[in-house]
């Protein structure tokens, strides 16, 4: 087998792969989350923490930091010699509050889905115990015996 042919066989076997609907699907869902933390990350910076920071006088709370060691500047050059050592407190507050708040849309998610297919499911139950079975045609040899049967009683 040459060199050629192999590698068409696994261009091959790597096209069917990702032409699979699964992969496919999965693509589909990174897009869309990619897309809904962008959505969640704006609403957390842009709404919500604006929002808390108004309610309590004003602040923004992405930039509380503790600073653990002050940053120092050559007083000739006015240049940072070495940059300040902080603890990004504010940061750490809104990528948490980021967290809770996707944390929480995919429980309302799951908790939909998991009401969604209960209904379902006690639809298909109600359905199957609606459905009566119907009686079950005689076989052949049923109908010939009955019609035996019938013609000794005429005679």
């Amino acid at each position: 087998m040459s060199l050629k042919s192999k590698s068409k066989g696994f261009i091959t076997e790597f096209r069917d792969f990702i032409m699979r609907g699964n992969v496919i699907d999965m693509a589909i869902g990174v897009i869309i989350a990619t897309s809904f933390g962008k959505i969640t990350t704006s609403l957390v910076n842009d709404v919500v923490m604006p929002f808390i920071g108004w309610l309590i006088g004003d602040i923004d709370l992405s930039q509380i930091n503790i600073t653990l060691v002050e940053e120092v500047v050559d007083a000739v050059s006015g240049e940072v010699t070495q940059p300040a050592v902080v603890i990004g407190i504010g940061t750490l507050l809104v990528t948490i509050i980021d967290f809770l708040i996707i944390a929480f849309i995919v429980f309302l998610i799951i908790k939909i889905m998991a009401k969604a297919k209960a209904l379902a499911e006690a639809k298909k139950k109600k359905e199957e115990e609606v459905v009566v079975e119907e009686p079950k045609a005689p076989t052949t040899e049923e109908l010939l015996t009955e019609i035996l049967a019938e013609m000794r009683k005429d005679k």
